[in-house]
């Protein structure tokens, strides 16, 4: 049996494809570039694919000092902040997820206002200040520790699971605590995955809290290195020439690889929970 697409199925394909193009031709030209030997990449001769290919600027990004701390720091932030935010964000949705729960619409109603009000960055710096959180790990990950809207999602989650569950574990002896981690976060493996790859990316990509809670540079993440390096044109180490002979590196072309090298870890994280994060998106949209 022939499929059929109509106009409407030929328009929606050619949307995402040009969606697929515009999304990775950035990125290809950015691999294209930084494997190019830095002749062609001035002579504008990239498009797709390295000329000349080589391994010279990653070699030079890889053994900067600033790179190899930045690095440590945010695996750092993004592992201890990844399992802190996901504890916090499934007990308070297991919590919130019980109607039985005295005060359940007041407390619901105070979490969703701050989805639209927050306190601002100011009141929140002299908060995060007053506590002693600058130039510790902590004042990077414990401001930014709840997403409300992941709240609300994993709370969603854990209403649709059967009160049976529940009630079963009861009989066994079971209290609350026992019921939620020895019977509700066994089950909830898809939206703990989900959750927990929004909150790394989150947290690998995040800068704002770097640039107002760390003054010390030997604490900067990644992200923040790389923005140093993009924006203010820093150069990455003092043995690069950017002028003649073979030591010639282009400025794009170091830029290029730090940006590649900041950007494929987190992306290499995917395809390990991509099972889990399909099944992680349809929460609430089948109702059994």
């Amino acid at each position: 049996m022939k499929a059929k697409f109509s106009t409407v199925d030929l328009a929606i394909i050619l949307v995402l494809l040009g969606v697929v193009v515009v999304t990775l031709y950035p990125f290809l030209y950015m691999i294209a570039v930084s494997f190019s030997d830095a002749v062609y990449v001035l002579k504008n001769e990239i498009t797709l694919w390295p000329k000349g290919w080589n391994l010279k600027v990653y070699k030079i990004v890889l053994e900067d000092p600033r790179i190899s701390s930045a690095y440590v720091n945010t695996i750092l932030y993004t592992v201890v902040g990844t399992v802190i935010s996901l504890i916090i964000t499934a007990m308070g949705a297991f919590a919130i997820s019980k109607k039985e729960l005295p005060m359940h619409k007041t407390f619901t109603m105070m979490i969703v206002f701050t989805m639209f009000f927050s306190g601002g960055m100011i009141p929140t710096f002299l908060v995060v200040k007053s506590i002693g959180l600058i130039d510790t790990l902590w004042g990077m990950v414990l401001p930014t520790a709840i997403s409300t809207w992941n709240l609300i999602v994993m709370r969603t989650f854990f209403s649709a699971m059967p009160k049976e569950l529940e009630e079963s574990g009861k009989l066994d002896g079971l209290n609350d605590i026992g019921i939620f981690f020895r019977l509700v976060l066994p089950l909830s493996k898809a939206v703990l995955a989900t959750i927990g790859l929004f909150y790394a990316v989150g947290m690998w990509n995040n800068f704002y809290s770097a640039l107002l809670y760390l003054r010390d540079q030997s604490l900067f993440p990644l992200q923040v290195v790389l923005r140093n390096i993009v924006l203010q044109g820093q150069v990455i180490s003092s043995n690069v020439s950017s002028v003649g002979g073979d030591n010639l590196v282009v400025d794009d072309t170091l830029k290029y690889a730090t940006i590649l090298v900041s950007t494929l870890p987190i992306l290499l994280v995917y395809p390990f929970l991509q099972k889990y994060f399909v099944q992680g998106v349809m929460i609430g949209s089948v109702k059994g």
